[in-house]
């Protein structure tokens, strides 16, 4: 859903002054877009593999690991926010903390989980312009088809499905992880 009508420039403090309670934004050609929330299996797969390469990345500090309520700004004016981001530790030199307000530049690492509201072209177009401003490796997740796609451009090199290793190649240096355990059933 998209709650501005009209195209303009927005500043941080703009942005920040938004309605934050059940509202996930991104800024897509000037115009503030709602993606709301995609529910428990996405919030439940998105947990898993934020643990996982934040257990990593930490203990080797290797960057930074961010959920999707980090917003990263493009070159290209878009505020874009993937469900999960890793930044590599080069590009964080200087700082002492994270920034409080948006981080400049695309993720080294996009993770983006499949919902049901999103759409062919819309992830098609996330994936063409991560890539157009940095990003270096992308996994887009399949809940459905319990199958990841790997990008190193605009698009997909492998499938991977369970019995497969996810890999962070050279961008999460030494970072493996069997799809089986992010598609794992639940026994409870």
């Amino acid at each position: 859903m998209t709650i501005a009508t009209s195209p303009q420039t927005w500043t941080d403090q703009d942005w920040m002054a938004l309605p934050r309670e059940g509202h996930r934004y991104e800024l897509v050609d000037g115009q503030v877009v709602d993606r709301g929330h995609a529910g428990m299996e996405h919030g439940y797969l998105a947990c898993v593999l934020v643990a996982a390469l934040m257990n990593w990345v930490r203990s080797r500090r290797l960057g930074a690991v961010c959920d999707s309520s980090t917003a990263f700004t493009l070159a290209n004016g878009n505020r874009r926010s993937p469900d999960i981001a890793f930044i590599d530790r080069s590009r964080l030199q200087g700082l002492s903390r994270p920034p409080q307000g948006y981080f400049e530049g695309a993720p080294d690492l996009v993770v983006e989980i499949l919902s049901p509201g999103n759409t062919v072209d819309e992830m098609h177009q996330k994936i063409v312009e991560y890539f157009a401003n940095g990003t270096r490796l992308l996994w887009k997740i399949d809940p459905n088809e319990r199958c990841i796609l790997v990008y190193h451009g605009p698009e997909p090199d492998r499938l991977l499905r369970v019995g497969d290793l996810l890999e962070g190649e050279d961008v999460v240096s030494g970072f493996e992880f069997p799809v089986a355990e992010l598609f794992e059933p639940w026994d409870f």
